[in-house]
């Protein structure tokens, strides 16, 4: 019996620990699906369409924008002290070659991925950083929104080097927002999933799997 009782002592301590250091922020479940906000970018002729799929790593989101502009977001707050890493697998089959993605008629992405912070009352007032899968930049290249200097625009992955391929990356998060707003931050308020294609008015496909926060 005591050996017993130190198993499961063991095992929730255990999993307890599991769970701080590892925070899933998406399952990409049909139910899931149905409660994102969605989005979509004004000015844009339509939403991207987003479909679920699975393989042999679980679920996957499917993005794709033909001259389109929408994003899937959810509230969720995040304790960087524990988790301060954001860990993304996704992947762009079809990109957006030959774009200025720095410019406002180019600022296109076929894969995003949003981390966002509340600042203030209005949605304009909030910081965020843009994790992007790039079409023509090299990764960690970084630059301001040209819409708004309160969001930059980072490259964790690029079709120069993996094209149709899935790529794994990690960044702290923790340490961008002090680095890039000036902001030591406890948490964050929000994720976001975004395909656009609403200023190149060409088409994009990615997917998105296995986003979470992390420990290390």
């Amino acid at each position: 019996m005591k050996q017993l009782l130190k198993f499961f002592i063991s095992f929730f301590i255990m999993t307890s620990l599991g769970f701080a250091e590892e925070v899933e922020v998406f399952n990409f479940t049909e139910e899931e699906l149905e409660t994102l906000k969605v989005r979509k970018v004004r000015g844009a002729d339509s939403e991207t369409d987003y479909s679920l799929g699975n393989n042999e790593n679980g679920n996957f989101l499917k993005a794709v924008a033909n001259n389109a502009a929408s994003g899937l977001g959810k509230e969720i707050k995040i304790d960087l002290n524990k988790t301060p890493f954001l860990n993304i697998t996704w992947k762009v089959e079809k990109d957006l070659k030959g774009i200025n993605e720095r410019s406002k008629k180019g600022h296109d992405y076929a894969a995003r991925v949003f981390v966002v912070k509340k600042t203030g009352a209005t949605p304009l007032s909030n910081r965020a950083m843009n994790y992007v899968f790039s079409s023509n930049e090299d990764i960690n290249v970084f630059h301001s929104s040209p819409y708004t200097k309160k969001s930059i625009d980072y490259v964790l992955s690029t079709t120069n080097d993996h094209l149709n391929e899935w790529v794994t990356v990690k960044v702290n998060i923790k340490e961008h927002f002090k680095k890039f707003h000036d902001l030591d931050l406890d948490e964050i308020n929000g994720v976001a999933i975004m395909a656009d294609t609403d200023n190149s008015k060409l088409k994009s496909i990615s997917y998105y799997q296995n986003i979470y926060f992390s420990a290390e």
